[in-house]
C-alpha cells in the first residue's frame, strides 16, 4: 500500500490526472454548496462562514492533506455545537477566538501524532458509519426532492433543529405537502443518473466516465425549472411560497469584499469558556476527521494510506485561518469525500479544485448558481447514498458472522436514530465487547483421552477467564490424571493462579492426580527483560 505524500503528488502530477479530478472537483462543489449553507444557517451563524469554511477546507487543507481523496468543509455534527458555543460567548467574533485556539490544539495533536488512535476503531463500525451516513442521506435528502425544505441542507440528526420533526417525520410530512414541480425534476435526474452510470459502466467512451453527470443533472433541473416559470407557473419552485433554491448570499454593489468576512476578539481570551469550548471543537472534529480518514482509506480504489497525522496537522492549520476570516470549524467530511470518490477523483487536486469553484460561487456565480433547483442536487446526493449503502455489502457482513454484524448493524442504527458518534460510541463498545468475549473463549483448549486429561494455556490468561477455567475443573472426576501446561501462557493473572494452586488440595481429596507445569505468577515480567535493538530480539 502507498503511503500518502502532498509533495510528491504535486511533483508528479500530470494532465491525464487533472482530467479525471476536473469532473470530480465540479461533481463535489455541487453537493459542498448546498451543504456548506445549510451547516451555516443550522449553526446560527453568518451564511458565509459556511462558504468561508468550505472554501479553506478545499484549497488549504486540500493541499496539506494526509489524504488524497478526502474533502474537508463545515461539518453537520457540528452544528449543535457551535450554536451552544455562540449562545454562551454572545457574540459570533467571540466564537472565532475559540475556533483559533480549537485550530492550534489540532495541531499540537498532529505533533504529539495522537493520529494513531483512530487505528483502534473496529473494522465493522467503519464500515458501519459508511453505510449509515449512506442511509441518512438518502433519508433526509427524500424532502428535498418532493419539495418540503423546512430542514436545513447538511443536517444529520435524527431529531431535527430547524422544524422540531424527526427524519422519518419529515419525510411523512413531505409526502403530504409534496410539489409536483419538485418531484418532476428529481424524478428526471434520478432517471438520467441512474441511466448515465449504467452507460458509464459499459461503454468505451470516456466521455461518460470523465464528463461529470452532476453537472449536466444541474442544468437538467434550471432548465425545466424554468420552463415550468414560463408554461407551467403552479410547478414553478422560485416564487416565495417555494423557495426551493440554492441561495448564494451577493455581495450587494459598492461593497468592499472585506466587509463580507467576520474577524475574531481575542479580548475573550481572558474568559475561561473560551477554552473549553475550544478543546470540545478540537476533540469532536478531530475525532470526525480521523474516522473519516479510515472511512476514505476503505473507499479510495488505489488503496492509499493516509497519513493521520499530517490530517492532524492539516485540519489544525486549516482551522485556524478560518477562525480569522470568520469561517466555521472544518472538518473531513464523509459526504463530501465520497461523492469526490464516487466521482472519479485521483488525487488531492479535485478537492483543491472544488474549492475554488467555491471561491467562483461566492465572488462571481451567485446569480447564475441560485437558479439551482434543490431537487435535482437531492438527487444527486440520494445516488451517492444509495453507493455507500449498497445492500450488498449488509449481505457480505452478515456472512462474516455476527462477530462482524452485530457491532456493524448497531453503528448503523445508532447513527440513523440518533447522531454520528452516538452511534460510533455504540459501535466501537459492542465491537470491544464481542473481542473481548471471543478472545477469552479461546484461552485455553481441554483434551481428554479416558482418564487422561490436558488443559493447555493458548494464551495469557486474565481474570476473565477464571469462570471457565473453574467450570472446566469442576468436570474433573476422581481417578483422572490432570496435566495443567501453562507454557504458551507468558501471563498468569494472580486470581488465576490462586485458583490453580488452590485446586491442589481439591484434587487431593478426590483422589485426582494433579499437576502443573509451567504455571508461573506472571511471567510476562521475566518476558519483558528481552529487550529488542536495532528491530533484533537480543
Amino acid at each position: 500500500m502507498q503511503r500518502v505524500s502532498p509533495v510528491r503528488t504535486l511533483r508528479t502530477y500530470n494532465l491525464n490526472l487533472f482530467r479525471q479530478d476536473l469532473p470530480s472537483g465540479l461533481s463535489v462543489f455541487l453537493v459542498a454548496l448546498p451543504l456548506c449553507l445549510g451547516i451555516a444557517l443550522a449553526s446560527g451563524a453568518p451564511l458565509f462562514s459556511g462558504l468561508v469554511a468550505g472554501v479553506i477546507g478545499g484549497i488549504v487543507i486540500g493541499l496539506l492533506s494526509g489524504s488524497e481523496v478526502s474533502v474537508s468543509g463545515p461539518a453537520a455534527g457540528l452544528a449543535v455545537i457551535v450554536a451552544d458555543a455562540i449562545a454562551k460567548v454572545g457574540a459570533y467574533d467571540a466564537f472565532l477566538t475559540a475556533v483559533v485556539l480549537a485550530g492550534v490544539m489540532q495541531f499540537l495533536l498532529g505533533l504529539i501524532k495522537a493520529g494513531r488512535f483512530s487505528s483502534f476503531f473496529p473494522d465493522s463500525v467503519i464500515k458501519g458509519m459508511l453505510v449509515a451516513i449512506g442511509i441518512v442521506i438518502i433519508l433526509k435528502q427524500i424532502p428535498h426532492a418532493l419539495g418540503r425544505d423546512n430542514d436545513y441542507e447538511g443536517e444529520f440528526e435524527f431529531q431535527q433543529l430547524a422544524d422540531g420533526e424527526n427524519t422519518i417525520s419529515e419525510i411523512y410530512r413531505a409526502i403530504e405537502t409534496a410539489s409536483t414541480g419538485a418531484v418532476v425534476i428529481s424524478l428526471v435526474s434520478l432517471i438520467f443518473l441512474i441511466g448515465w452510470g449504467r452507460i458509464a459502466s459499459r461503454s468505451t467512451k470516456t466521455f461518460f466516465k470523465n464528463f461529470p453527470s452532476a453537472l449536466v443533472v444541474v442544468f437538467i433541473g434550471i432548465g425545466l425549472n424554468e420552463f415550468f416559470r414560463v408554461s407551467v407557473p403552479d410547478w414553478y419552485m422560485g416564487t416565495k411560497a417555494h423557495q426551493h433554491m440554492v441561495q448564494i448570499p451577493t455581495i450587494a454593489p459598492g461593497q468592499p469584499i472585506f466587509s463580507i468576512f467576520d474577524f475574531p476578539d481575542f479580548s475573550v481570551l481572558t474568559n475561561p469558556k473560551i477554552y473549553g469550548i475550544a478543546a470540545t471543537i478540537a476533540l469532536v472534529a478531530s475525532l470526525e476527521t480521523l474516522l473519516n480518514l479510515e472511512a476514505s482509506d476503505r473507499l479510495d480504489s488505489a488503496k492509499r494510506v493516509s497519513s493521520t497525522n499530517q490530517e492532524l496537522i492539516a485540519q489544525g492549520i486549516g482551522n485556524v485561518l478560518s477562525g480569522m476570516v470568520g469561517g466555521l470549524p472544518v472538518t473531513s467530511v464523509v459526504v463530501r469525500t465520497s461523492a469526490n470518490i464516487y466521482g472519479g477523483a485521483k488525487t488531492r487536486m479535485s478537492t483543491v479544485l472544488h474549492g475554488l469553484f467555491l471561491v467562483t460561487a461566492v465572488f462571481l456565480g451567485g446569480p447564475i448558481l441560485n437558479l439551482i433547483p434543490l431537487s435535482c442536487l437531492a438527487a444527486v446526493l440520494i445516488m451517492v447514498g444509495y453507493k455507500l449503502a449498497s445492500p450488498a455489502i449488509f449481505k457480505k457482513t452478515y456472512h462474516d458472522g455476527w462477530s462482524q454484524f452485530l457491532p456493524f448493524i448497531i453503528t448503523v442504527l445508532g447513527i440513523v436514530f440518533t447522531d454520528l458518534l452516538i452511534g460510533i460510541a455504540l459501535g466501537t463498545v459492542i465491537g470491544i465487547l464481542f473481542v473481548l468475549y471471543t478472545n477469552f473463549q479461546s484461552t485455553f483448549s481441554v483434551f481428554r483421552d479416558g482418564r487422561k486429561v490436558l488443559i493447555e494455556f493458548e494464551k495469557d490468561l486474565y481474570f476473565l477467564s477464571k469462570p471457565q477455567l473453574k467450570e472446566a475443573l469442576g468436570l474433573l472426576q476422581p481417578g483422572d490424571e490432570v496435566l495443567i501446561d501453562g507454557t504458551k501462557a507468558p501471563f498468569i493473572d494472580h486470581d488465576i493462579y490462586n485458583m490453580l494452586q488452590d485446586y491442589r488440595e481439591t484434587a487431593r481429596v478426590q483422589g485426582i492426580h494433579y499437576e502443573l507445569r509451567n504455571v508461573i505468577l506472571s511471567r510476562r515480567k521475566r518476558t519483558r527483560s528481552r529487550v529488542v535493538l536495532d528491530d533484533r530480539p537480543v
